[in-house]
């Protein structure tokens, strides 16, 4: 939000320097971002001056230049080549001197330079209206006033305007500081608690006076619930033209662009006292009457930027008697605005309900000052004052008379809330007295008014415009911003509360893991929530028994969800980084996914690792070598042992989002499904590399790891001993049947089982492949003899041969 300093001086009689009233806003939590220069002309004409044309002759070698004398005021006159036709001796002229820089309509910055034209030296330039910024004229030289003194800066000459411009970064609920006069409010305040008295002068509106009652609008309210306060009056015989310098001035320093006097006038309104105003040109009102509802879903409204928009049942239109004129508090029509045309207004100021412009707001995506402040809640009581001001500011610079009664419908009067303040709650959040003299005196700087005081507190009434004031806390926040959050005293001890935690706390866990991960090299990313919903179609038959959540006023079409899998914004990242030439990914996320059943929502906690590109990175010492299905299976199992969640089963796994893939089950929990990622859903995010991917069910893991006790056992202290196999299969065998035949056989010494080497190819007969089979066997109370180990293993080869029909190799 910009704030005009000298716009705010008109409130507050102060003369410190910006920076030092900057500081004082932001200690009072209207936190400064940074103060600009404004010029209403830019440069301020400096190095422009007054000059004397002694003389004006013909360019000897072009016609439409003139060679001419000029006198600044300095020791001797200046040459000057002017090619304008009207320059001519006896003037007295703007003069642009050597050195001084001009700035062209777009802002480009241009330095006068001592030349030659044609072979005549130049040492200024006779400046036109548009060349100084003073209009857009550019038919000839500006000529000045034969009385002005010559080598009188130009700058005194014109009605320049130098401000500072406080660009405060407004939080939400501040909506009574909306404004100027809302900012000054503030200032007071603050200023008081430096022992600093200022009066806040306030814009008088006791000349308000009808001059007849000729043009009358009616005006009905079908909703006061939406529209708890409409005030309106009209203005007729007025003349649209541009605003006086002034306001264009005041209106261009916070960076808006003056339109006519008459619009320009209601801005000016709505950024001094905070109350949006729509003017309303009566000659277009149909049945000189205002109908403030709802109009039926899917009707048309074409809004002043020339965009037809499709209304909804719940936007609140201002209407006539036949048809919608403005999106209420929001945006106007294109058919009912003031024009040059125009000679009578209707003018418009109300308080409407908050909620529904902020969604009406956002279902056509439209932010304008007026929705801002009607979103956050303005001031009810500030209607008809602000109506008042608005009027009398156009009568003065638009002429015309005031022509109706003012109409105000206010039929629920919302009186100012009370709240009692107990002083040793302030005491407590404070964690400092305060005296409560200052207390007072603070809260009368804050027009918070004391009803009665006991020993325990105080019943205060707090003002309408403190929408945000609603709660004990909250005038205790009001009280600290104002006393100063930097006149409280830190203490020198510290006192801390020992915390108790278990173990197995997400936090903990979620640290665990994510150090373990880290250490591996991969990178944690953090994802967006909310996502594209086409990205449901991709989950085919996953998840089929949930719909999305869906977000009432997303802010896109492509974020208008809650994402349902975690795959689809690691692709995201993928996606990004690969096309940045960052193909080697190792990531990891924790997340939650979104998920609507049967009217239930709920969400799932997730942790998710995506691998892509090559293991190492390609040097002179390392081949490239790309990253494969077994290396995220390592760290899906070393992730899991390290939680202590061992004996795990695993399956094929059912999910329509890999090609090929495992899942990890304990105890019939599923834990984790990973495997290599369908290259359909691939090219749907662009991506012509493999991405292998990792989702696990982090709440069934949290759940497990609490049932868990800790076991602890003596580490064996005899030898293990490995044994390996080559066995010949059939090709439909599958490694998980030798792995259950095995355990089955051996229960008592058999300690771990691995595949290391799988072969198919030529030298084998058809229809078989090769397996090369590690086994572990150890005796936790003493050394495995030959026999024992011979014993085993011919067990082993036997079950293997007469149910699996394998042979050795």
């Amino acid at each position: 939000m910009k704030i005009s300093y000298n716009w705010l001086k008109q409130f507050i009689k102060i003369d410190w320097e910006s920076d030092k009233t900057a500081e004082l806003l932001t200690d009072l939590g209207l936190e400064v971002e940074g103060v600009e220069k404004f010029e209403s002309v830019k440069g301020g004409l400096n190095g422009v001056v007054v000059g004397h044309v002694l003389s004006c002759e013909k360019h000897t070698n072009a016609d439409k230049l003139n060679v001419t004398m000029v006198d600044v005021g300095q020791e001797a006159p200046l040459q000057i080549v002017c090619g304008a036709r009207n320059v001519a001796a006896g003037q007295k002229v703007p003069v642009a001197t050597i050195g001084t820089t001009l700035y062209t309509p777009e802002g480009e910055a241009w330095t006068i330079k001592k030349g030659k034209i044609r072979g005549e030296e130049s040492h200024g330039m006779i400046c036109a209206e548009d060349e100084l910024g003073l209009g857009s004229s550019h038919d000839g030289i500006m000529v000045l006033n034969k009385n002005v003194k010559v080598g009188t800066p130009c700058a005194e000459l014109f009605d320049i305007e130098l401000d500072e411009v406080f660009e405060i970064g407004l939080t939400p609920n501040r909506a009574d500081a909306m404004s100027h006069f809302g900012v000054a409010r503030d200032l007071k305040a603050g200023l008081k608690q430096k022992e600093i008295t200022k009066e806040l002068i306030t814009p008088s509106t006791s000349h308000f006076n009808i001059n007849d009652r000729s043009l009358k609008i009616d005006v009905d309210v079908k909703d006061s619930s939406l529209a708890p306060r409409y005030c309106g009056v009209t203005l007729s015989n007025l003349t649209v033209q541009p605003s006086p310098t002034w306001l264009q001035n005041r209106l261009k320093a916070i960076g808006l662009t003056p339109k006519n006097n008459v619009v320009d006038a209601t801005n000016y309104v709505l950024h001094e006292l905070g109350q949006p105003l729509h003017a309303f040109d009566a000659a277009k009102i149909k049945g000189n009457k205002i109908v403030v509802q709802t109009m039926p879903k899917g009707s048309k409204f074409t809004t002043l930027d020339g965009v037809e928009r499709t209304l909804h049942e719940d936007d609140l239109m201002i209407c006539d008697a036949k048809e919608p004129l403005c999106l209420a508090g929001i945006f106007g029509g294109l058919d009912s605005g003031v024009t040059e045309s125009t000679t009578s207004i209707f003018l418009e100021s109300a308080y409407f309900n908050p909620v529904s412009i902020r969604k009406s707001a956002k279902r056509h995506g439209l932010n304008t000052d007026a929705s801002f402040r009607f979103e956050r809640g303005i001031d009810i009581e500030n209607v008809e004052y602000s109506l008042k001001r608005a009027a009398l500011l156009i009568k003065d610079i638009a002429g015309g008379e005031i022509t109706s009664d003012i109409i105000d419908l206010y039929p629920n009067k919302v009186n100012n809330f009370e709240v009692f303040l107990a002083f040793e709650k302030i005491n407590k959040l404070i964690g400092q007295e305060i005296p409560q003299d200052t207390i007072k005196s603070i809260l009368a700087s804050l027009d918070i008014k004391v009803k009665n005081v006991t020993e325990a507190g105080m019943g205060l009434e707090v003002p309408s415009y403190r929408v945000d004031v609603q709660r004990q806390v909250d005038v205790i926040e009001e009280i600290l911003r104002v006393y100063g959050y930097n006149n409280i005293a830190f203490g020198n001890k510290l006192n801390a509360s020992i915390a108790t935690t278990s173990p197995t706390e997400d936090h903990i866990i979620q640290n665990t893991v994510g150090n373990l991960l880290a250490s591996k090299g991969y990178y944690e990313i953090l994802t967006n929530s909310l996502t594209n919903p086409n990205y449901a179609e991709l989950l085919n038959n996953d998840d089929n028994d949930t719909t999305s959540v869906q977000i009432i006023n997303p802010l896109s079409g492509d974020l208008s969800v809650l994402r349902r899998a975690s795959l689809f914004s690691a692709l995201e990242s993928a996606n990004y980084n690969i096309n940045r030439k960052r193909n080697n990914l190792k990531l990891f996320e924790f997340g939650k996914t979104y998920h609507s059943r049967e009217n239930k929502r709920t969400e799932n906690k997730y942790l998710s690792i995506l691998l892509s590109g090559n293991t190492l990175p390609e040097s002179w010492t390392n081949k490239p070598t790309a990253t494969n299905f077994f290396e995220l299976k390592t760290i899906v199992t070393t992730i899991l042992t390290r939680l202590g969640l061992k004996d795990l089963k695993s399956e094929p796994t059912e999910s329509n989002l890999f090609s090929e893939g495992l899942s990890f089950y304990y105890k019939k929990n599923n834990l984790v499904s990973f495997g290599l990622i369908k290259k359909s859903i691939l090219k749907h995010f662009d991506i012509k590399q493999d991405i292998l991917f990792a989702d696990f069910n982090w709440d069934v893991i949290l759940k497990q790891l609490s049932k868990s006790p800790i076991l602890y056992k003596e580490i064996p202290k005899y030898p293990e001993v490995k044994r390996d196999f080559a066995l010949l299969l059939d090709q439909k065998t599958s490694y998980k049947e030798l792995y259950e035949l095995a355990n089955s056989t051996e229960r008592k010494y058999l300690k771990d089982v691995s595949l290391f080497d799988v072969y198919e190819g030529k030298n084998l007969p058809e229809g078989k492949k090769s397996y090369a089979v590690s086994f572990t066997l150890q005796d936790d109370k003493s050394t495995l003899t030959d026999k024992q180990i011979e014993k085993i293993m011919g067990k082993l080869q036997r079950n293997y041969e007469e149910k699996l029909g394998a042979s050795l190799r």
